[in-house]
């Protein structure tokens, strides 16, 4: 007889014994920290001032402050309403022809590997769940291999290697004294790992620091990785929301595929389409073969199969009605261009406002740096007071939210900015 771990004790009724249980199965569940982002949300949310601006928000706003839904996704919209599609099950892997187009999107028409059928993608829930398949993917297949991420980095790397029982290590990346890269860090990082270690880069738009290595350095990193048998992993959640143009935000991409390496690739639509709430991501593996491919692919569908079975259709549909159509890929491409460049503008407007209002700080890393994201170098204090004298949240390591600045605050902001750095 097995006896429950839950006796408490035994209560004699006459000649009975009757075995009390406890149902507090959960006792011993603590209370986990917030979110760092979502308590900035929640100040936001309390605060009664007219003049409160969040610089925390992760997606992209308008001019207006306002979630922006594209044209050309309201067009796909009413293309897939009118078509009468059903609600049916994807495969495993999820739609086919999106899944086509979105390794065409990243890597190019062009691509050998997608040409030579050397690749396996299958769709994924948006970018966090890409990186989860690959995690759980590496830890069955590249066992024993420590997983290196750039420090700082966007906080769910870290803990989704680790939920997948893989090593996480970090290498240089961000150097507070220039708000730029410290590339010999970095290189001298990548070197000293172990060889065939798993390095994790972002191809565009670094987050959080929206730092991003130049040309020269991206081929000395690529030839670092070959040198040391690594194995290539790129998070792709910006492109063409960095600078404007898809193919520019690929560059890094490509160039490693053009270098030899056979990558593996996680992509997002929620910032370059809008799609946020449509979770719609893929992952990709390059191979050396179709049959490398074919077999990799199967090795997917047996680790979705038990995780989430199959991903949602509708956000898919989205992204192949407009990559499918010349005119709706023209116009999203004139829109992501669009918010690339409200973004930049932003960035040149706040860096503006700050020598006007007295500021001898140099600020150009705001301008230098890309994508929706920027690491100040405001300190924790700083910041503080931002909340506490302005009422304006950001998190307390200096990096704010470009999307959450627009023509009626960016003043405001540059001022606040000036006022507590004014010191230091």
């Amino acid at each position: 007889m097995i006896r429950s771990a839950r006796l408490i004790s035994s209560v004699k009724f006459g000649q009975k014994n009757i075995r009390q249980f406890s149902t507090n199965w959960w006792a011993n569940v603590q209370k986990g920290p917030e979110d760092p982002i979502l308590g900035v949300s929640i100040a936001y949310n309390k605060d009664t001032s007219p003049s409160k601006i969040n610089l925390g928000v992760g997606a992209y706003r308008d001019e207006n402050g306002k979630p922006y839904v594209l044209e050309c996704v309201k067009k796909a919209d009413k293309k897939i309403y009118e078509a009468n599609v059903d609600h049916e099950y994807a495969p495993i892997v999820g739609v086919a022809a999106f899944n086509q187009l979105a390794a065409q999107l990243a890597l190019g028409e062009d691509c050998k590997h997608i040409k030579e059928k050397r690749i396996a993608t299958v769709q994924s829930i948006s970018g966090t769940g890409a990186l989860r398949i690959a995690a759980d993917f590496f830890a069955r297949f590249l066992k024993g291999k420590t997983a290196y991420v750039p420090n700082p980095t966007w906080g769910n790397h870290n803990v989704i290697f680790a939920d997948a029982g893989i090593p996480v290590k970090s290498y240089g990346y961000y150097n507070p004294s220039t708000c730029g890269l410290n590339f010999d860090a970095m290189s001298k990082d990548i070197t000293a790992a172990p060889e065939g270690s798993i390095i994790l880069l972002h191809a565009c738009a670094h987050n959080p620091t929206g730092v991003d290595p130049t040309t020269e350095q991206w081929k000395k990193i690529s030839q670092i990785c070959k040198e040391r048998g690594h194995f290539v992993l790129f998070d792709f959640a910006y492109q063409g929301f960095a600078s404007g143009s898809p193919e520019k935000d690929a560059a890094a991409v490509r160039m490693f595929v053009e270098d030899g390496h056979n990558i593996a690739l996680c992509q997002s639509f929620a910032k370059n389409f809008g799609l946020y709430g449509e979770r719609i991501g893929a992952f990709s593996i390059l191979t050396e073969s179709p049959e490398q491919a074919l077999n990799v692919e199967s090795q997917l569908k047996i680790l979705i199969r038990p995780m989430y079975s199959n991903p949602p259709v509708y956000g898919a549909r989205l992204v192949q009605a407009i990559l499918k159509d010349k005119e709706l890929t023209n116009e999203w491409r004139s829109e992501v261009k669009g918010m690339a460049d409200r973004i930049i503008n932003m960035r040149e407007q706040l860096v503006k406002y700050l020598k006007k209002h007295g500021s001898t700080r140099d600020w150009s890393h705001i301008t230098t740096q890309i994508g929706m994201f920027c690491f100040t170098g405001l300190t924790p204090e700083q910041v503080d007071r931002l909340a506490n004298e302005y009422h304006i949240y950001l998190t307390r390591n200096g990096r704010i939210s470009i999307a959450g600045i627009n023509s009626t605050n960016v003043e405001y902001l540059a001022k606040a900015m000036a006022a507590v750095t004014k010191d230091n």
